[in-house]
């Protein structure tokens, strides 16, 4: 089993003309994307019909059980304000930035 994963790191990655910024130091990995038209974007999956989601299947949930296994922890951040923290606790931490970044790009119609 793994006792955990020590990374030191910085990485831009291009997606669709907009930069993704990725930094680590230790077990800490931080994950920048330059705003919530671009999270929304990355995290909507590839175009066409949308497949059914299995019953009790909870991407978030998988994301954090991955991060505490490898002794991580994950902060994604949108515009430099952290949404959600992964690895720290029993589950996810949404921050209320996430929520106000939802809302508002619902009311942009991105």
């Amino acid at each position: 089993m793994v006792k955990g994963l020590e990374i030191d790191a910085r990485l831009v990655i291009s997606y669709n003309d907009d930069h993704v910024q990725v930094a680590g130091t230790g077990n800490y990995l931080i994950v920048n994307f330059p705003s919530q038209r671009v999270l929304d974007a990355a995290t909507s999956g590839p175009p066409g019909p949308k497949k059914p989601k299995p019953p009790g299947f909870d991407p978030l949930q998988q994301l954090h059980n991955l991060a505490r296994t490898l002794g991580l922890v994950l902060e994604l951040r949108v515009a430099g304000k952290t949404h959600v923290t992964f690895g720290v606790g029993g589950a996810p931490k949404i921050h209320f930035n996430a929520v106000l970044g939802k809302i508002g790009s619902f009311f942009r119609g991105n």
